[in-house]
Parts: structure tokens; C-alpha cells; sequence
């Protein structure tokens, strides 16, 4: 792909995305070429910067005006158009760096001064998602973080209020070594000091709930069979609390009670903590009387209460609110509740008065439950009917729902498949990644989850962290054997495995999640990381690599960087990319072998450069086509060869340049390089050379139409081969598609038995390789569909994808779902073709665009869709003019005349059109479109 045509592509594909549904080539009413570039015209109508200026003023005048509620409206309105930060994913140089700036710090100013607004009014929602944004987007932002502390205490979510606070301490004091300003320590304060907000009855958990269809129906039929007691675990972030918040809603609306008590992290938590949260709430709405007057001795009593006295009294509490009224009592993150909570827990849970759901909810890991929470636990399990729900991870068609939701856009599938496989399906890290579109296909990693990480890592001694640290360099599973011929020593995992940052999965190691793995590793700085690879790969090749971990130990030398010797680099890049290529993961290869060549040309290794650069040509034509590879790594690969004094390998690599710029339809280009090729083996006593001189002459002319002259230079170099058993093979991506090219030009001469020969033949000598089968099965199916056989041509193509199912092999398996499409033959097979064409082969234009076109107005034609037919040859027709490529104009032209022979046009003027089809062809020697240019007349009436 030239640099023009790569910029063409990028072009078409932004004007889509700023106008959905723009035909392909259209220009849009945004991005417009002018002069040698393209300039973004865009009103500030649409512009979401110019809206958001303009709903800040707006809140302002407001606020001026003595209209807080109208303010904050307005406020939520401006930030709700932020999504991250100013031109996130885009590299910048200082100057524009600093505009984009001074753009975060209108939209911070704009969220701390609607947190105000919003805590004033008691109305914390409406500013609780762009607060989250901003404190991810400017970690060390005092304000915002204050901010973001005391809204979400007023919206009763303390226990993540404190997390926040926890967090940003910590990280003010490890990166700045300072303590948290007034602001922060003042929200710190007013969270400590209020009691958790009850939910209004019939009110909506604020936020997305996705998923937990079963375990919220148990939850609503416990609420509505109380008495009920429910247990709910699972990881950081599985959802609990938002669960339960949807089942407080779905109580709510049934006139259920909802009271809630949550647990803090931290030494200095008072006791009785959750308990002090709910008691409160049940006992101010208590009539006046006997039962008030005994909490207010409880409360009023210096001395603390016996047991007996505690329990006693609760159970009168609730016994008499749910006497009155149901009631659903919910305390949250059991794992730091206090002694004396847990004790009343259990208590209560063995003693749950009529009309009273109970439903505690805890963390099975980071940390794991305690002895004190464990003794709790086995209790209850003997209370008969209690419920337990472990939540696990999000299905991928969950995880696209809540990107779906938190977004606002359709996620792509690679898209989700990335998050799922980096969050291992935990909501909590899905929404983190969700907020930053760049950073959800990237390797950054949040800095909300770096907190999580580096509080879990708070206490570890040194040795344990250092196991943490090479771990997460190995990758997501670590095999234990391993990690010691790194370390050198043994180092228990237990506490590692007790913290939720390594399960023991039998014999393997492995992170929860891959985000986990990535926040480790950033914490180690880059000169330790180098030194850490090359101390893992050193570990692997003592165990002996072998073909399994050759890509591991590539990448770990890759990674290592100067440290390692950069021909064993190179070797083992080498080496992981022919494991790569034999596994079809060609993508992989064409990395390994880039980074090889990158290696090697810093070290001066001309030979290895050359291997790659060679090795990578093949494995950019067997997947994308030769038109995928760069021409300057073509010139380059074409240099050392000839510096090197390898002729043979040289003229690959030209025909390579020839052949990418004959796949981009670039004929004057392919055509110059295939004279040169064509002189060069004439002039050559190597019968290698030779072969490629002719093998691209005869390209060359199938391109322009001379399917005779074609046929003929193609069988030469055949022959050549074939005469000179001392010479060796052509290359064996070249020697493949040298067969299809020599059987397809044979079909097109006319003999279409031996061209059908020769295709059997290449596909029985494919054995089970998938890339030479694909090769096999596409030359047949598109020989096949200009033969107008479409038994045989849908019988080659599902071989063909069969084998390739994974449509790893691009170029050749889009000519086979076409050629599927074709021989379908109805209007939904011919709407998939189109898409299909202009997907692939349209923008930029590809080898073959007017011979697909023809073949979708046949398809058409076939359908009775006669309109769609003439769109279809139409453009098939100019492509053909455009770009010259003329091989099966014949074939073109015959359609011409079918099409004017179903409009109903004049015999005579079929004929004539028909009579023009069989003349050219039979001029060109294309004997197959003359063939059945004579069948077509024999039916004109």
C-alpha cells in the first residue's frame, strides 16, 4: 500500500465516522481536500467544545441570578459532552499539548464548581459521572478529588468515598510527599460524620446494571417471601453493592424498608460502625414509647452494653419497625466489619423477626475473609433457608452491554474481546477502561486501577514484591518452575494469593486479571524491567525453550533491549515468527519479523536483516496481499540482496514490488518492473531468474488482456522449471499462486478440462495447509465464476473458508466469499457481495475490482434486479477503464448484452452487443468469453 493510498484509506474511514452511512469515495460535508491536504470545516453547531463553553455560561448566569437547581442542570449538561481528556489518543508536540491543557482545566473548573452547586442543593447525581472522569483524568487534582469524596458520601456511597480519599493520600504522598490539603481532608471529614442516606422507596440505583438476571430474581423473590437472609460474595468490583442496590429498588417499589450499614477499611474505624449507620434510621421513625425510650438509654449509657442487653434490644427494633413495615436490611463489605458487628450479625441472622430480609455482602479475595468473618460464616450456613450468591465475571455479551451503556456507542468485537480478556470480565476494570476510549485498546492501565493495585501491595516485604514484579513480566500465567529459576529461591505465594493480586490455579500461577498484571509491572522502572526480562529469558532457554515457548522467549529478549545480545534477539524473533506463521497467526509473525529487522539493521546484521525482511514479504502476501507490504522495506530487502550478492533472492523481491503494485492496480508501475524482470531473465543464465522474468511477463499481459500472449509466457516459465532439476523452487508463496495464475489463464484461453487438471492437482497437493488450500480454493472459485459454473465455484469456496475459517489469510479469502456469494445467486447473496467489495476491494482499489463488479451484476441479473445490474456492470466498466486492468473485458462485455437482452431490448441490438464480446475476446484469445459469448447467441430469437 502506497503512503497515498494508506492516507486515502484513513480519510474515507473518518469521514464515516463523522457521518455514518457516507457512501464509500463520497467527500462529506466535514473533511475536505484542499490543495495537497485536507482541512476539517465543522460549524460550531456541532462542535462540543463550543457547547460546552456555552452551558457554562449559561450555569453561571444562573447561578448569579439566584438559580442554583437551574444551574446545575446546566453544569450536568456541559460535562456529560466530556468523555476524556482533550484529544485523548492523539501524540502531540508541546505546543498543541498545552491547548489541549487548557481545555481539561475548563472542564475541571467546571466540575468542581458544580460539586458545590451539587452538595448545596443535596442533589449529587447529576455531577457523580463527570466528577469520576475528572479525578481519573487528573490524579493529583485536590479539588476534583474533594469534590468527587464529598458527592459521593451525599449520594451515600461512602465506603467508595473513603476508598477515593485512601487512594489520593496515598498517592499524594508517594509521588509528591505531601499530605492531602484542607479541601480534601475537610470532604474526609464530612464523610466520617454522616450517616449513609437512605434511597428514596421506587428509586433507581443510579448508573448501568447489566447482567445478574438470575441472582437479582432471587434477590426480588427473597424480598418478596421474607423473612429471607441472603449472602452475596465475590471479587473487588463483581458488582456486589450495585446489585444490591438494585434489589433495594425493586423493594422499594413493593413498600419495602430499606436500611443500609456499611463496613470501613481502616484501624481507626469505631466500633460497631454499620450498626451505628442503620440504627439510627429505624429508630427515628419509631412511635413514641417504651421501645424509644430504651434505645435512648442505649445510646445515653457511658458504659458499654453486655451482649445479652445489644442483642436484645436490636432484635425489639427491628421486630417492632417490621411489625409496621417490612424492612430489608443490607450491610455491605462484611470482610472489615469489627468483631462486635459480626457477632450481632450472626445473632440476628439465627433470630430474623417476620417480615425482615437480612443480606449480608463480603469479599471472597483481596482480602479473603478473616477468622473472624469465617467463624460468622459457618454459622449462618446452619440457618435454615439462607440463600448464598457467589458473583462471578461478565460474559463478553455482557461486557458489550455495559461499554454499550457506559459509552453511548456500538463496541467493536476486537474492542470487547480486548477489555474482556484484560478485565477477565470484571465490571469494576470494564468501567475504568470504558471512560478512556484510548486507553481500552492500549496498554495503559487506569490510574483508578494502578490505586487498587498499589493498595492490595501495601505491607509487602521486598521479596514478595520482587516475585510480584517477574510474575507479571512472564505474562498472566506463571508457571511456578519458572518464577524460581528467576528468583533463584523459593518465595511463598500464600500472602500474594490472600491479597487478590495471584490465584493458585493447580500447578499454575495466575492473575485475576490482566489489568492487575499491568498496573505490577508499571511499577517497576525501566531499567529494572529490561533486567528483568533478560533474567526470565536467560531462565527459559536453561529449561530448554523448545517450539512452545519460542514467541515467549523472543519477547522477553525484545523487551530486555540493549541488555541482550542482539543477534540471539534477532535469531529467537526469527524463530518465533516461523511458530507464529505455521500456526496461521500471521499478524504475530509480520511483529516478530519487523522487530527482527529493526534488531539486525541496529546491529549492522545485514544477513539476518535480509532473512527477515524476506520472510516478511511471504507472510505480508500470504495475508493482506503484496500491495500490505511497504515499498520501502521492499527497496530495502531488494538493496541488501544485491549488496550481498544474491541474485536469486533479489529477483524475488522485485517480483514481490511488482506484484504489490499489480494488486494495487498501479499497472504502470508493475508493468515498468515486470520489463525489468522479463530483460533481467533473459540476460541470466540462472533458470530461477529466468522463471521470474517470465512468470512476470505473463502476469503482465493477463492484466492487460492478452490472455493468449499470458498463457503462453506462464507455461514457458513452467517448462523452465520443470527442465532444470538442479534449480531450486521458486519461493513457496510465489510457486502457489504461479500455478493458480498459469491454471487461471488456461481456463481463460479456453481448455477448461486441463486448467481444471491443474487446479485438482494444486489442491490435492495442499495437503492440510490451510494457506495452500485457500490458495487452491480460490484460483478454482473464481475460475470457476467466469466459467459460469456454480456448483464447482460453491463447492471451491467452502473448502477454501474451511480452511481458513478464522479468514486469516485476507486477500485470497475475500475472493472466496465472493465467489460464495456468486454462486448463491439471489439478492441477499448479491447485497453481501457489494458489501463485501466495498469493504475490501474498493477503497483503495484492489486487483480483480472489475471482474467482482461484473460477477455482482450477474448476481443481479440473476435476482431479476435489474437496476441493481446496470449499477453494478457500470462501475465494473469504469474501474476497468481507470485502471486497465482488462482480463476480463470479454466477460464484461457479454453481461452488457445479456442485461440489454432481459430490459427487452431490440434482438438486433443484443446481438450486436453479444457479436462485440465474441469478437474481442476471440481477438485477445480469451476463448472462454468467446465460447460462451456463441452459446449466449445461440438463444437471441
Amino acid at each position: 500500500m502506497t503512503a497515498v493510498n494508506a492516507l486515502q484509506r484513513y480519510v474515507g474511514a473518518l469521514r464515516r465516522v463523522l457521518q455514518p452511512g457516507l457512501p464509500a469515495r463520497a467527500a462529506g460535508s466535514y473533511l475536505i481536500r484542499k490543495g495537497s491536504g485536507y482541512l476539517i470545516e465543522a460549524g460550531p453547531e456541532v462542535l462540543d467544545l463550543a457547547a460546552f463553553r456555552e452551558l457554562v455560561g449559561t450555569a453561571a448566569a444562573a447561578l448569579a441570578g439566584g438559580e442554583p437547581d437551574a444551574a446545575l442542570d446546566a453544569y450536568a449538561r456541559g460535562l456529560n459532552l466530556w468523555h476524556g481528556p482533550a484529544g485523548d489518543g492523539l501524540r502531540s508536540d508541546t505546543a498543541v499539548a498545552a491547548i489541549f491543557a487548557a481545555l481539561d482545566r475548563e472542564f475541571l473548573d467546571a466540575c468542581v464548581a458544580a460539586a458545590e452547586i451539587a452538595g448545596a442543593l443535596g442533589r449529587p447525581e447529576p455531577v457523580l459521572p463527570a466528577l469520576r472522569l475528572a479525578a481519573a483524568m487528573a490524579p493529583l487534582h485536590e479539588p476534583v478529588h474533594a469534590g468527587l469524596i464529598a458527592t459521593l458520601g451525599a449520594s451515600g456511597q461512602q465506603s467508595e468515598a473513603l476508598s477515593v480519599f485512601h487512594a489520593v493520600r496515598r498517592r499524594l504522598v508517594e509521588e509528591l510527599g505531601v499530605e492531602p490539603g484542607p479541601a480534601i481532608r475537610r470532604a474526609h471529614r464530612q464523610v466520617l460524620a454522616s450517616p449513609a442516606p437512605e434511597p428514596a422507596p421506587g428509586a433507581h440505583a443510579a448508573g448501568v446494571f447489566v447482567g445478574r438476571a438470575a441472582e437479582l430474581a432471587m434477590l426480588r423473590r427473597t424480598v418478596e417471601s421474607a423473612p429471607g437472609l441472603v449472602l452475596v460474595e465475590g471479587e473487588p468490583g463483581s458488582g456486589k453493592t450495585r446489585l444490591l442496590e438494585e434489589m433495594a429498588s425493586a423493594a422499594g417499589q413493593r413498600g419495602v424498608r430499606t436500611v443500609w450499614g456499611r463496613c470501613l477499611d481502616g484501624a481507626g474505624t469505631p466500633s460497631m460502625w454499620p450498626w451505628t449507620q442503620a440504627l439510627p434510621v429505624l429508630v427515628d421513625d419509631l412511635p413514641a414509647g417504651e421501645l424509644r425510650r430504651l434505645v435512648a438509654s442505649y445510646d445515653d449509657d457511658p458504659a458499654p452494653p453486655d451482649q445479652g442487653r445489644r442483642s436484645r434490644l436490636f432484635d425489639q427494633v427491628v421486630a417492632v419497625f417490621a411489625a409496621a413495615g417490612p424492612v430489608l436490611l443490607i450491610l455491605d463489605d462484611l470482610q472489615w466489619a469489627d468483631v462486635a458487628s459480626l457477632e450481632l450479625f450472626t445473632h440476628l441472622a439465627t433470630r430474623l423477626p417476620g417480615r425482615t430480609v437480612l443480606v449480608g455482602a463480603f469479599r471472597d479475595r483481596a482480602p479473603v475473609p478473616g477468622s473472624d468473618l469465617r467463624r460468622a460464616l459457618a454459622s449462618i450456613e446452619r440457618v435454615p433457608g439462607r440463600r448464598r450468591i457467589r458473583l462471578g465475571p461478565l460474559t463478553p455479551a455482557e461486557v458489550t452491554d455495559l461499554l454499550r451503556a457506559e459509552t453511548g456507542e456500538e463496541p467493536g468485537a476486537a474492542v470487547v474481546r480486548g477489555i474482556h480478556a484484560r478485565t477477565a470480565g470484571n465490571p469494576f476494570f470494564v468501567r475504568e477502561l470504558a471512560r478512556f476510549p484510548a486507553v481500552s485498546g492500549s496498554a495503559e492501565v487506569p490510574a483508578s486501577v494502578r490505586d487498587v493495585v498499589r493498595d492490595r501491595m501495601d505491607g509487602l516485604d521486598d521479596q514478595a514484591r520482587e516475585l510480584l514484579q517477574v510474575a507479571a513480566f512472564i505474562g498472566r500465567d506463571v508457571d511456578p518452575a519458572l518464577l524460581a529459576g528467576v528468583l533463584g529461591v523459593d518465595v511463598p505465594v500464600e500472602p500474594l494469593t490472600a491479597r487478590g493480586l495471584l490465584d493458585l490455579a493447580g500447578d499454575t500461577l495466575r492473575f485475576p486479571h490482566d489489568l492487575v498484571r499491568e498496573a505490577i509491572a508499571g511499577t517497576t522502572p525501566s531499567p529494572g524491567a529490561n533486567h528483568l526480562h533478560l533474567r526470565i529469558a536467560d531462565a527459559l532457554e536453561r529449561t530448554g525453550p523448545g517450539s512452545a515457548a519460542a514467541e515467549r522467549l523472543a519477547h522477553h529478549l525484545w523487551s530486555a533491549g540493549p541488555l541482550a545480545d542482539p543477534a540471539r534477539t534477532a535469531a529467537a524473533l526469527l524463530r518465533a515468527a516461523d511458530q507464529a506463521a505455521a500456526k496461521s497467526a500471521l499478524e504475530a509473525a509480520a511483529r516478530h519479523l519487523n522487530s527482527a529487522a529493526r534488531v539486525a539493521r541496529t546491529a549492522g546484521l545485514a544477513e539476518v536483516e535480509l532473512a527477515a525482511l524476506t520472510r516478511l514479504t511471504a507472510v505480508a502476501g500470504m495475508s493482506a496481499g503484496y500491495h500490505s507490504s511497504a515499498p520501502e522495506m521492499l527497496r530495502r530487502a531488494e538493496h541488501l540482496a544485491r549488496v550481498l550478492g544474491r541474485e536469486r533472492e533479489a529477483t524475488d523481491l522485485l517480483f514481490s514490488r511488482r506484484a504489490a503494485h499489480s494488486q494495487a492496480v498501479e499497472l504502470q508501475v508493475s508493468g515498468r518492473l515486470a520489463g525489468q524482470l522479463f530483460e533481467q531473465g533473459n540476460a541470466s543464465a540462472d533458470p530461477v531468474v529466468r522463471a521470474y522474468g517470465l512468470h512476470a511477463w505473463g502476469i503482465h499481459q493477463w492484466d492487460l488482456g492478452n490472455v493468449g500472449e499470458a498463457v503462453r509466457h506462464l507455461n514457458q516459465m513452467s517448462r523452465v522449471i520443470r527442465d532444470d532439476r538442479g534449480a531450486e523452487p521458486l519461493r513457496y508463496d510465489l510457486r502457489l499462486m504461479s500455478a493458480g495464475m498459469l491454471a487461471e489463464t488456461t481456463a481463460l484461453h479456453g481448455d477448461l478440462p486441463t486448467a481444471r487438471a491443474m487446479l485438482d492437482a494444486l489442491a490435492a497437493e495442499a495437503g492440510d495447509d490451510p494457506y495452500a488450500i485457500t490458495v487452491a480454493a480460490s484460483f478454482a472459485a473464481r475460475t470457476a465464476a467466469m466459467a459460469g459454473d456454480r456448483s464447482w465455484a460453491r463447492a471451491a469456496a467452502e473448502r477454501g473458508i474451511a480452511a481458513d475459517p478464522g479468514f486469516s489469510y485476507t486477500f485470497f479469502g475475500t475472493y472466496l466469499r465472493l465467489a460464495r456469494c456468486w454462486a448463491s445467486a439471489d439478492a441477499a447473496a448479491a447485497a453481501s457481495a457489494a458489501k463485501i467489495i466495498s469493504e475490501r476491494l474498493l477503497d483503495p482499489p484492489r486487483s480483480n475490482l472489475h471482474t467482482w463488479y461484473g460477477l455482482l451484476a450477474e448476481m443481479w441479473l440473476t435476482a431479476g434486479r435489474l437496476d441493481e445490474a446496470t449499477a453494478a456492470l457500470d462501475r465494473a466498466e469504469h474501474f476497468l477503464e481507470a485502471h486497465g486492468q482488462r482480463y476480463a473485458e470479454g466477460l464484461l462485455l457479454l453481461l452488457r448484452a445479456r442485461l440489454r437482452h432481459a430490459r427487452g431490448e431490440p434482438a438486433a441490438t443484443v446481438r450486436a452487443a453479444a457479436e462485440r464480446a465474441r469478437a474481442l475476446s476471440a481477438e485477445r484469445e480469451a476463448h472462454l468469453f468467446a465460447r460462451r459469448a456463441t452459446e449466449f447467441l445461440a438463444t437471441i430469437k
